[in-house]
């Protein structure tokens, strides 16, 4: 078998295996999150996050959905965050230009709760 009829198999058997996935994953919520920072902002994302009642009281206008885009648009600080507790690990997230301005979440089993908010 020659050259030319190899490397036509091999295109047309790649090009079928990428429609066949392309069927498979046409659809789905899937994304390749490789960075620490992204699959921990992906597991944040995904759980229910709990307001505690002080909270509540002292930010009226902030609700899950704000906290939700806060996470998304922030940057995980690892060094300031405690990820090595066996229960809740509690995660540092930065937005906005200045470092000033911060979200603490607890990343739990099941919720996420929020532990401090600094906005200026």
């Amino acid at each position: 078998m020659s050259l030319f009829y190899r490397i036509g198999y091999y295109l047309v058997g790649f090009s079928v295996g990428l429609i066949f996935l392309a069927f498979i994953f046409n659809g789905k919520k899937t994304s390749c999150n490789y960075s620490p920072s992204s699959r921990v902002k992906g597991s944040l994302l995904q759980k229910k996050i709990q307001l505690p009642d002080n909270f509540k009281n002292q930010y009226p206008k902030i609700n899950d959905s704000i906290i939700r885009e806060l996470i998304k648009k922030g940057n995980i600080d690892f060094s300031k965050s405690e990820t090595q507790l066996d229960s809740c690990r509690v995660y540092h997230i930065d937005f906005g230009n200045d470092k000033n301005s911060f979200l603490e979440v607890a990343n739990c089993k099941k919720k996420v709760t929020v532990l401090k908010v600094l906005i200026p």
